[in-house]
C-alpha cells in the first residue's frame, strides 16, 4: 500500500526479476499469485492474515537447537506464524495502538523498487 501499487503491478515486477539473476520458483510463484483473480478480484486480496501449522517448521527448529546449529529464518518463520495465528488478539491490539495509516512513498518508486531488488 504504501508505494500505491496493483496486485498487477506487483506481478510485474517479480515477472521482470524472474528474467535475471532472481530467477527462480519462488519469485515464479509469487509472480503467479499475485497475478490470480477470483471473481474478477486478486485473491490476494481476500486471503485472511491468518496462517497456521503443521508443526514441521517447530519441529526443526527444535532439532536445530538440539544439534546447536543456527537455524534462524526457519525460527522466525515460526514466531510469525505464531503471532500470524492470534488474529482476534491482533485486532484487539490495534485499537490501542495509534496508528494513522499507511503513510506514502514520496521517492522514485521504481528506484525503490530496484533497491528491493
Amino acid at each position: 500500500e504504501s508505494l500505491g501499487m496493483t496486485s498487477k503491478e506487483m506481478s510485474d515486477v517479480f515477472a521482470e526479476w524472474n528474467k535475471g539473476e532472481l530467477d527462480s520458483f519462488l519469485i515464479e510463484i509469487t509472480r503467479d499469485i499475485l497475478a490470480y483473480e477470483q471473481d474478477g478480484k486478486p485473491l490476494v486480496e481476500n486471503i485472511l492474515d491468518k496462517a497456521g501449522q503443521k508443526g514441521t517448521g517447530k519441529w526443526t527448529a527444535i532439532d536445530a537447537l538440539n544439534l546447536g546449529m543456527p537455524l534462524t529464518l526457519i525460527g522466525e518463520s515460526v514466531f510469525a506464524r505464531c503471532i500470524s495465528a492470534l488474529k482476534d488478539d491482533r485486532v484487539v491490539a490495534s485499537k490501542s495502538l495509534k496508528f494513522d495509516g499507511n503513510p506514502k512513498y514520496e521517492g522514485d518508486r521504481a528506484e525503490f523498487i530496484e533497491h528491493i531488488r
